[in-house]
């Protein structure tokens, strides 16, 4: 049994990143994909990146990191010299992190992708769609696409839903509004059964709180 764990849309929450990360088991036959938006635009803190890179590191083939539209904006930025971020090691990081990660059926994405392009997305779909597409899109997909970018309130039209949002279909949404609601959703997939699982922060009677898994959608 293996298991996928996805992330997204920190905005440089490294302490909440921590807390979720307890969630995630990085053994050797799991992986955590991580979907964009690790820090927040035009930032002068970019010590979220330093985890993230040394995570991805002590985790070889474990940890995907995938491009968000922030960090792909943080690289125009420098490139047009409108930020003094100047750590090669970093930048070089940053420039090889792909916009996607693809499973037999799963598209692991920032944003989305050009689904009117159906089988061909890869090619169909402009650098744009991976990081910045706008606005989400539900239905009936060949694939499922985890994706984060706009936040689950705005999808579900409900200010304190910031949990993991799926559509019954083929679309998972994992932006929690994580400088809002404090807490950076989780998503985990069972790679064996097919089933797809969150957590929720429960409060005691104490007035501490414990993790606790729930379904999303249940094995195949």
């Amino acid at each position: 049994m293996a298991y996928i764990y996805a992330m997204s849309d920190i905005h440089e929450e490294l302490s909440l990143f921590k807390e979720s990360l307890s969630l995630v088991d990085l053994n050797e036959n799991n992986q955590l994909i991580l979907l964009g938006d690790y820090i927040d635009i035009h930032s002068q803190d970019l010590s979220i990146l330093y985890f993230i890179k040394e995570l991805q590191e002590k985790h070889k083939e474990q940890v995907i990191v995938v491009l968000g539209n922030h960090e792909f904006m943080l690289l125009e930025d420098i490139q047009s010299k409108a930020c003094s971020f100047n750590d090669t090691a970093v930048i070089d990081w940053l420039k090889g992190l792909p916009f996607y990660y693809e499973t037999d059926t799963q598209i692991f994405v920032h944003a989305g992708v050009d689904e009117e392009a159906e089988e061909l997305w890869k090619w169909g779909s402009e650098d744009y769609y991976f990081c910045s597409k706008y606005p989400h899109t539900t239905g009936k997909f060949f694939k499922d696409i985890i994706a984060g970018h706009i936040t689950t309130s705005e999808i579900t039209g409900t200010a304190d839903y910031h949990n993991v949002f799926w559509d019954k279909q083929s679309h998972f949404y994992i932006d929690g509004d994580t400088r809002v609601s404090k807490t950076i959703p989780v998503l985990k997939y069972d790679t064996v059964s097919g089933e797809y699982s969150s957590f929720k922060k429960i409060k005691q009677d104490d007035n501490s709180y414990v993790w606790q898994e729930y379904v999303l959608k249940k094995s195949k």
